[in-house]
């Protein structure tokens, strides 16, 4: 299934108009790269703006809209995952950006140029970012299966850009559903491994246009590997909004660290998206005007030993060869066997002038 610019309309965040034919929108993930640290927290902000972001995206919950503060094994983690053996309660506690944040937050990353808003965990904190006039709200992957706080967000009436991370097709028609039934205002969605890191031969980019065709919204991706090559192949594919994770420095500690962006390589996955998108084009054939100086290094017809008035064309006078100043090589068939016009010197270009009328 393919989908084009005029089956899927675009969607507003802010100012800012979101899918095809539109230069992609980088959203950088701040989540628990804080590290408890507010100033850390607005200096990620400055460098997802000098790195040429469009976004910057807090996560706003507390442990206990979350989880359970228990020990029982269901909440604790293990599995393949960075956080393996921690408590969930324990762990999200550290991750959580306190809520007294968000306002000095938000109000940073406007005076940066960015645009701002936040993944809400339940109705107290679609309250709190509410108060503040988000351009959008996020859906986690793993809240994409609960409905009962779809409908609250998108009560809201905003844009809702929701991951789709181990989601089954059946589950994301449910939740585009209800999120349009709530009143939901414009919907992304964001192809998404829900793995830290993600291994990028569970990408499966291929799904970014099918999930364009079948959902007719406008469809990026949510980059949880550790390179950026799976981003630049998504935007390839049709990807409309990228999302990654940004941190100071990996070599910080940090629940979220080790799948995250540093800056100078968050820079270089805007150029590299800008140079995507600039290559990508329209659908064209002929010449370029780069081009046209090359096209005097095509073939054309040449006489390639000295012709005398009345003399025949023949495979050993007339040859096709560089450059293009003569007549196309596809009238060689034609050539062969007629007359000179009158003498004709080697290096000469060949045209219809210099053949004789039949």
């Amino acid at each position: 299934m393919t989908a084009t610019a005029a089956t899927v309309p675009t969607a507003p965040i802010g100012d800012v108009e979101v899918g095809p034919g539109r230069p992609t929108f980088v959203i950088a993930e701040l989540s628990g790269n804080h590290n408890g640290d507010l100033g850390r927290a607005k200096a990620i902000v400055d460098a997802a703006a000098e790195a040429g972001a469009d976004a910057v995206k807090l996560q706003t919950y507390t442990p206990d809209s979350l989880t359970i503060d228990s020990d029982a094994p269901p909440f604790l983690i293990g599995g393949g995952t960075p956080w393996d053996g921690r408590r969930l309660y324990e762990l999200y506690g550290e991750a959580a950006t306190p809520w007294a944040w968000t306002e000095p937050l938000f109000a940073h990353a406007r005076e940066a140029g960015l645009q701002v808003f936040s993944t809400p965990f339940d109705e107290a904190a679609i309250a709190l970012l509410e108060s503040l006039d988000p351009p959008a709200h996020k859906v986690a992957s793993f809240e994409l299966i609960d409905h009962g706080l779809l409908r609250a967000v998108a009560a809201t009436g905003r844009t809702i850009v929701a991951s789709t991370g181990m989601a089954t097709a059946a589950e994301i028609d449910e939740s585009v559903a209800v999120l349009r039934s709530a009143g939901a205002g414009d919907i992304v969605l964001l192809r998404c491994n829900s793995a830290y890191p993600a291994d990028p031969r569970e990408m499966d980019l291929r799904t970014i246009p099918d999930m364009a065709a079948r959902w007719k919204v406008p469809v990026g991706l949510s980059d949880h590997t550790i390179s950026s090559t799976a981003s630049i192949a998504a935007v390839s594919l049709g990807a409309c909004v990228l999302e990654k994770h940004l941190t100071l420095s990996r070599a910080d500690p940090g629940p979220d660290s080790a799948f995250s962006l540093e800056p100078a390589e968050l820079a270089a996955l805007v150029a590299q998206v800008r140079e995507v998108e600039a290559a990508m084009g329209t659908v064209r054939y002929g010449p370029t005007a780069g081009e046209a100086p090359s096209r005097v290094f095509r073939r054309s017809l040449f006489v390639v030993a000295d012709v005398a008035e009345g003399e025949v064309f023949t495979t050993m006078n007339v040859r096709s060869i560089r450059p293009g100043d003569g007549l196309a090589p596809r009238e060689l068939e034609a050539i062969l066997g007629q007359r000179a016009a009158r003498s004709v010197t080697r290096g000469t270009p060949l045209s219809w002038d210099l053949v004789a009328p039949s």
